[in-house]
Parts: C-alpha cells; structure tokens; sequence
C-alpha cells in the first residue's frame, strides 16, 4: 500500500469520526433504540408525548400541523384538537409562545429546537438519554448519559425516581448503575415503549420526507431492474444481426 492510500484512509477516518452523531462520552454506554420510521402508530403516540412534555419548552419550528396530518394519516380537525393546545392555525408550525429572552431569564438557557435533534444526536443517544436520569445527593436532577444537564427529568411521574448504586473503581467512586426506588405512573417495559414512541417521533421530525422517499426508492429499484433485463434483451436482438 503507497503512502497516498495511506493518507485517502486516514482522512476517510477522521471524517468519519467528525459526523459521528453520538456526542456521548461513551458510546458503548448506548442502547440500542428499536425506532422503527415506518411505525406510524408510534410516531402518532409519539406525538402525543412531545406536545404533552416537550413543546411547552421546545419548539419544532420546521414542522407544520397540516403536514402532520398528512404524513400520519390524520384528520387535521384531530390534529387540531388534541396536538395543538394553543390558539394555532393548521397551516402554523409548532413553535412556543415563550420568547428567548424569557425562557433564558426563566431557565438560565434557551431550549433547543428540537426539529433536527434526531440528526444531531442519533436515535440511540436520545433513547438512552431519556431513561438515564436520576436523581443526585443533593436531590436534583443528574443523567449518567450527559451529566449536570441543564434539562430538568420531565418525564419523572411516568419513570420513577432512579437513583445510583455506586462502587469503588481505582479509589475513585463511580456509578455502577441505576435503581428505581420509586416506581412511576407506568412500568418499565412501558416507559420504555413511551422513550421509543417519542425517539421515534423525533426521528420523523428530522426528515418527513423519509416516509414518501423510502417507499418511493423501493418503486424507483424495481423499475430499474426490469429496464435492465429489457435493455439486456433489446441489445441481445440488436447483437444478434451482428453476428
């Protein structure tokens, strides 16, 4: 191998670990999220959970309420009536009423639009995030995923309170894993299943289009292999006079 080979695959690498999408500080602590996009179900649900819990802080402000209807097989009066709890047109797209400067009087940070955090982060890194919070010994908020998070556990009534188990290491103390020690409105296979319904809906969020383009390329791929067997049989009859 020449050194020009060389340094193609070095850069190849580096670029590749510069558009890693998981920021975590350690990505073999990831689970795997199971975010299925063509799971309408799921990203109807996942919808539910993100107006309920999320979009009271965050917006999604490159989604529209018509296109919601639209991609999730829904009726825009329904979309209306239970997605949309502010005075919205359906044609508006899913901002907040709280202005920047407010929310980072309020919260010391303005949230984050939320539109491509899926991109951003990867499905797996929010998956895990979202169950990683517990609570620390000085009764705040902490993750194991992203520790000292500005973001508060929104979702705690539906999880539980986790809390950490931890271990000597090297006389160093660190977090062996998470306990619940106050279980939540929902069990853990269900919490679970609400983490995977809103990964998944924020999956969505970060390129709709997905849905059309994936089921348009299967049409796309087929048509290309029977062109191919014509255009095969047609220079077998061109070719034939030739010889």
């Amino acid at each position: 191998m020449n050194k020009q080979s060389v340094m193609v695959i070095l850069c190849l690498v580096a670029i590749n670990s510069t558009m890693s999408p998981v920021l975590g500080s350690d990505p073999g602590m990831l689970e795997n999220s199971g975010v299925n996009f063509r799971d309408k179900a799921a990203i109807q649900r996942g919808a539910k959970w993100f107006v309920n819990y999320c979009l009271s802080c965050h917006s999604a402000s490159y989604m529209r309420y018509n296109r919601l209807a639209e991609d999730l097989d829904l009726d825009q009066d329904i979309v209306l009536r239970n997605l949309a709890f502010a005075d919205v047109n359906i044609g508006d797209t899913m901002e907040i009423a709280m202005r920047p400067k407010d929310s980072e009087a309020w919260l010391g940070k303005t949230p984050p639009d939320l539109s491509v955090i899926s991109r951003s982060r990867g499905n797996d890194w929010l998956f895990t995030y979202l169950k990683s919070f517990y609570r620390d010994e000085n009764g705040g908020w902490n993750n194991l995923l992203l520790p000292n998070p500005s973001m508060p556990h929104v979702f705690w009534q539906l999880q539980g309170i986790q809390e950490p188990v931890w271990s000597s290491h090297d006389e160093e103390r660190v977090i062996e894993h998470l306990e619940l020690t106050s279980p939540g409105l929902q069990s853990p296979q269900e919490y679970e299943q609400t983490v995977r319904d809103l990964v998944t809906f924020l999956d969505y969020l970060g390129e709709p289009s997905k849905l059309k383009r994936k089921n348009i390329g299967i049409w796309v791929m087929l048509f290309l292999v029977v062109f191919t067997l014509v255009a095969y049989a047609l220079k077998v009859e061109y070719w034939r006079d030739v010889h």
